[in-house]
């Protein structure tokens, strides 16, 4: 494959994700996305593209469970050492950012009486989302 080709495929993506509306994504919301804006990328190649930028560093990769697809999150200029977890709705699916000073003790709790690293980028914590627990009332 020529390399002018692969180049303007990933800015393509990359313009795709810095215009979608969403923090988290599935390639099923890229794919939409494309199909939106006509673009004529495969859905092969929007695959094979997302693995190629998750080993690049471009896009962060979660697994959250064996019944829900892979969210991906891109980086773009954001810091890379910000502490970040994340939130799952058990209803609804929701992926959210968690942003929280008082994680930080918990951290160092478990690295200094466990002696036990947590890589926040992997950590997701499982409950009801605000919207979920309105509704449910």
């Amino acid at each position: 494959m020529n390399s002018h080709y692969n180049t303007k495929q990933r800015k393509i993506l990359i313009d795709c994700f810095e215009n979608m509306d969403k923090k988290h994504f599935r390639a099923s919301d890229v794919l939409e996305y494309l199909e939106k804006e006509n673009s004529n990328i495969g859905k092969s190649t929007v695959y094979r593209q997302l693995e190629s930028m998750v080993n690049e560093g471009i896009l962060n990769k979660y697994i959250i469970d064996i019944n829900t697809p892979a969210c991906f999150e891109y980086e773009g200029k954001s810091n890379h050492e910000d502490m970040l977890f994340h939130l799952k709705c058990e209803k609804c699916g929701k992926l959210i950012h968690l942003h929280c000073h008082e994680i930080d003790e918990f951290q160092k709790h478990l690295y200094t009486t466990h002696n036990f690293k947590l890589n926040s980028k992997r950590t997701v914590f499982y409950g009801i989302c605000e919207e979920c627990e309105k509704n449910n009332k």
